[in-house]
């Protein structure tokens, strides 16, 4: 059998045969488990880095957010650099100021409460004031709502 010493730096890597070892003493449970809690703590550092990365997508995504696919992109990019992560979150949460019109009554229909009425109004000529009229309740009876004569209740 080949025995073969190399001293580099006062430490003494002996080989027997074909391979080097590399350390000079047996391996025991506390080192094996010393190993296993190392993969578990970079498998939970990696799964904790997917959830905080998607984190600003999934809410984008649940709030219906017009934007949710660049949401999803910004909080991908912002991951490590940590601002643009911080701005894609509060842009998930933030109300949109787009007006899709392919959501908006047609002329026939009432506008539903909430509704924007100008931007209901088509055409190139000038926007008419649109007059609210009283909203109807269950009962049949008149609601508090203005008259839009100017008095007030």
């Amino acid at each position: 059998m080949l025995l073969t010493i190399l001293q580099i730096d006062n430490v003494v890597i002996k080989s027997a045969g074909g391979g080097m070892n590399l350390i000079d003493f047996e391996l025991d449970t506390y080192d094996y488990l010393t190993f296993l809690i190392l993969v578990l703590i970079i498998v939970a550092f990696f799964y904790a880095m997917i959830t905080v990365g998607g984190l600003p997508g999934k809410l984008a995504e649940k709030r219906n957010h017009p934007h949710a696919e660049s949401v999803k992109l910004g909080g991908w990019i912002g991951l490590f650099t940590v601002f643009p992560w911080i701005h894609a979150l509060i842009w998930a949460y933030h109300d949109s100021l787009t007006v899709d019109i392919r959501k908006h009554p047609s002329d026939g229909e009432p506008l539903r409460e909430g509704d924007n009425p100008q931007a209901a109004d088509s055409g190139p000529g000038p926007a008419t004031p649109v007059q609210a009229s009283p909203v109807q309740a269950p009962s049949g009876e008149a609601s508090n709502a203005p008259s839009g004569d100017g008095a007030g209740a």
